[in-house]
């Protein structure tokens, strides 16, 4: 077995989507290439109602896949195939927008006002861009949790791992996407498929990802009131860890335990074309695509 070592330590960035939203971008629209298959995440986590709840209204994709992955609160969603329902806590949506789908997300808070949730941007290949649309929902009690002897819980939402599989299944990047809690003071080490790319997102409490480099690995603090702990070897909640090459990542939880997002996924190494919502692989096919919009054929009928 070889460990990953860390390669690329980042916080996630304040940024407005949809019709105002203020969320937390961790990556995306800079470097396609930079964790392919994966083109973009997103954690809109927020107390103020007024914060998020104008949404993101009516807007196309094409050519992706989208993951939303919903901690606290609730989204109400609806699209072109006539789909519409509510996403609650611990719930999950997959959407493959292949050849041209319209949707709203509008997310909704908690009793106390609190929304919280996660989503990732999964590329298709080039002969799956123009598939047909399809999306699935998957609720919080379908989804499959495993708790090691040591207290350690994995919430399976896609791919196996220790013996349980995801619900959510027939996602081109074919990806593994797993919500980890370490118990405090726990070193765990995890299995990642050598051939995938692979990132962490750590949202809760504190660790340390040990890197075969850096025996004391790097520190990640939790937020305390909001404010991110400016201590030598430390970064705030909401950080973006990448891996390089091997088949396993050690973590080191602190006294407050560390629960992060593990994803993974196989590679597609092609080009890519991205403006928007909408990922294709040439400008002529982003031209075509945005000439659809404009003479109302985006959505393409059902074959």
């Amino acid at each position: 077995m070889s460990l990953r070592p860390v390669t690329s330590l980042s916080s996630a960035q304040p940024t407005l989507e949809g019709a105002g939203v203020h969320l937390h971008r961790a990556f995306g629209f800079q470097n396609p290439d930079q964790l392919d298959p994966f083109l973009l995440f997103d954690d809109f986590r927020n107390d103020r109602p007024e914060d998020f709840l104008a949404g993101f209204p009516w807007h196309p994709h094409r050519g992706i896949e989208t993951i939303t992955y919903v901690l606290n609160g609730t989204v109400e969603h609806g699209d072109s195939l006539g789909n519409e329902g509510t996403l609650g806590a611990g719930d999950v949506q997959w959407m493959t927008a292949g050849s041209g789908i319209m949707h709203q997300e509008m997310p909704k808070g908690n009793a106390s006002g609190q929304m919280h949730g996660f989503q990732l941007w999964a590329n298709l290949p080039s002969s799956l861009k123009m598939t047909a649309p399809r999306y699935q929902d998957v609720t919080s009690a379908d989804i499959p949790e495993v708790i090691d002897d040591d207290g350690t819980k994995v919430r399976v939402i896609v791919g196996s791992f220790w013996g349980k599989t995801g619900p959510v299944d027939g996602i081109a990047a074919d990806p593994q996407y797993l919500d980890i809690s370490v118990p405090p003071g726990v070193k765990k080490t995890f299995p990642i498929d050598t051939y995938r790319q692979a990132f962490a997102y750590i949202f809760a409490g504190s660790g340390a990802f040990v890197d075969a480099s850096r025996p004391r690995g790097v520190l990640l603090e939790k937020e305390v009131f909001g404010q991110e702990l400016n201590i030598r070897d430390m970064s705030g909640n909401r950080t973006l860890v990448q891996f390089g090459t091997g088949d396993e990542v050690t973590v080191q939880a602190g006294p407050d335990g560390v629960r992060f997002l593990l994803i993974s996924g196989a590679p597609i190494e092609e080009p890519v074309a991205w403006h928007g919502p909408i990922v294709m692989n040439t400008r002529e096919e982003l031209q075509i695509a945005f000439a659809d919009l404009r003479n109302g054929t985006f959505i393409q009928p059902a074959h």
